[in-house]
């Protein structure tokens, strides 16, 4: 078992966030929980006093400007949670949840949201016991946070709503916390508004992808490479001296690392000398010039991201002199725009992924190949039909980078007139990864398929290896066979890191 993760609302990573999505433990530090009890007193105080302050004795939104009596503050706090739950379409995935449930215990362990450890305590122990709640992804428009999918997380800690176990069990969520030895929870002054008002929805989502999309730029490297040793392609356009003139980052990086791949090649050997060709389509020979910004892409949105991780996205936030400030911490626009920019880069990998696809499969381009990769053209339609799947995917991904940062819809009475979309833009995001990974796959399935062609001559100690690792999940084709498995196996090897290759990341 590994060691329980401490959350203190201020030095939670995105590997942080991946391990607890894949079942780590985690337990509240102490620091964090007597802060907690801090900023919850100065509440208790304001409760005390009668005074009016939103969320706290008033009402929420459009209806902050009504006075609750105290005497049904208890049910304020109850009702607004109960009637937030108004998510629709499909339930996050179980990764995801996890994610979004660790999000909230530590914006609740940041200690300006004037509520008791006991949530936050009791979130880990959901985490720890495998617990994690039906949450649907459509609904927020991410403005005065995620309102709809936490408040189903929410719904869950009072003992309503369902809960799913490690076994994949589903059933009532009381029933289900007591068998864990847990007890749900009954709400304090503003606990409710904050356990539903933060950024933690779309950032779960946006953690886990943006983790992913650095494995994907590291293996359309990989697949890039594969592609050029078997297009016959020249490594010069990687040439340190050609990306240095420009002074692009990410391009360098990409370079490099696609120099690290072809290194001791037999396959460029074998053409050095005598080839007519003066240089390579943009497919191959711009791969750092489209990759690079990715990578930078990439690092503007982990840099954004990772300062979410430990953002205070309540309102009203309860200083540590007691006073609340009103404020529009929870507007998601920062991470919505990340999540946008990533659907754009990792757009561009799978449209240059699927213009290399293409020339090893298209008989005028693939520099004497077989038609579509296949021995007996004609009789066997070889890869033709991954090449078409592979411009479905990338077609869609089109569609999909679109960015949803730039719309808004004004909400709660126009209240919340300006509005990020951000929750539409993680699980867009979501599906060009998907898409991605899969074109991914393909590319590295037909590559691997033009090396055979070339043997017995080696290809780049890197491509080499990443052929390898190929074979290790698709064998060979011969004649036809059906292709969805393989494709689906190696986009899963993909996923696992299986082709993360060397290098990648600038420090």
């Amino acid at each position: 078992m590994d060691e329980p993760l401490a959350i203190d609302g201020n030095s939670l990573t995105l590997d942080d966030v991946a391990a607890v999505a894949a079942g780590r433990p985690v337990r509240l530090a102490p620091a964090a929980a007597q802060r907690m009890r801090a900023t919850n007193a100065a509440v208790e105080r304001i409760v005390a006093r009668n005074e009016v302050v939103y969320g706290v004795t008033t009402g929420f939104g459009k209806l902050s400007e009504v006075a609750i009596p105290s005497d049904r503050l208890a049910e304020l706090q109850v009702n607004l949670v109960r009637s937030h739950a108004a998510g629709v379409g499909p339930l996050l995935p179980v990764r995801e949840v996890r994610a979004l449930m660790l999000l909230r215990a530590n914006v609740l362990a940041k200690g300006y949201s004037g509520a008791r450890p006991l949530l936050a305590e009791l979130l880990c122990a959901m985490l720890n016991a495998g617990l994690h709640p039906s949450i649907p992804e459509q609904g927020s428009v991410g403005a005065s946070g995620d309102l709809a999918p936490l408040a189903h997380l929410a719904l869950t800690l009072l003992g309503e709503g369902t809960l799913t176990d490690r076994d994949g069990t589903t059933r009532p969520a009381a029933e289900a916390l007591r068998a864990a030895g847990l007890e749900p929870v009954v709400l304090g002054p503003k606990e409710g508004l904050t356990l539903i008002n933060g950024t933690q929805a779309h950032t779960a989502v946006a953690s886990l992808a943006v983790l992913e999309a650095h494995r994907l730029w590291q293996t359309a490297h990989i697949a890039g490479a594969m592609s050029l040793e078997a297009l016959t392609g020249t490594p010069v356009a990687f040439d340190p001296r050609i990306h240095t003139a420009r002074g692009q980052l990410g391009q360098a990086a990409s370079a490099a690392l696609l120099r690290e791949l072809l290194g001791d090649s037999e396959i460029r050997e074998s053409h050095r000398h005598g080839d007519a060709r003066v240089q390579d389509a943009y497919a191959l020979r711009c791969m750092p010039q489209v990759h690079g910004p990715a990578l930078d892409a990439i690092d503007f949105a982990a840099g954004l991201i990772g300062r979410e991780l430990n953002a205070a996205t309540d309102n009203p936030l309860v200083m540590e002199n007691g006073e609340l400030l009103s404020g529009g911490n929870f507007h998601g626009q920062a991470v919505a725009m990340a999540l946008d920019v990533l659907a754009i880069a990792l757009t561009n990998l799978a449209t240059i992924a699927e213009r290399r696809i293409d020339r090893l499969v298209h008989p005028d381009l693939n520099e004497g190949l077989p038609p579509f990769l296949t021995k007996d053209a004609g009789v066997n339609s070889g890869f033709m039909m991954a090449q078409v799947t592979a411009a479905s995917l990338a077609s869609e991904c089109k569609v999909l980078s679109h960015p949803a940062s730039v719309d808004t819809i004004p909400t709660d009475g126009n209240k919340e007139d300006v509005v990020p979309m951000a929750m539409g833009a993680a699980w867009k995001l979501r599906r060009v990864v998907h898409n991605v990974r899969h074109i991914l796959a393909i590319e590295l399935m037909c590559g691997a398929q033009g090396l055979e062609f070339r043997r017995p001559l080696r290809a780049g100690w890197g491509v080499e290896r990443a052929y390898d690792a190929v074979r290790r999940v698709v064998e060979p084709l011969g004649r036809d066979r059906v292709l969805s498995g393989d494709i689906i196996a190696l986009a899963d090897a993909i996923a696992a890191g299986a082709f993360t290759g060397p290098g990648g990341q600038r420090s």
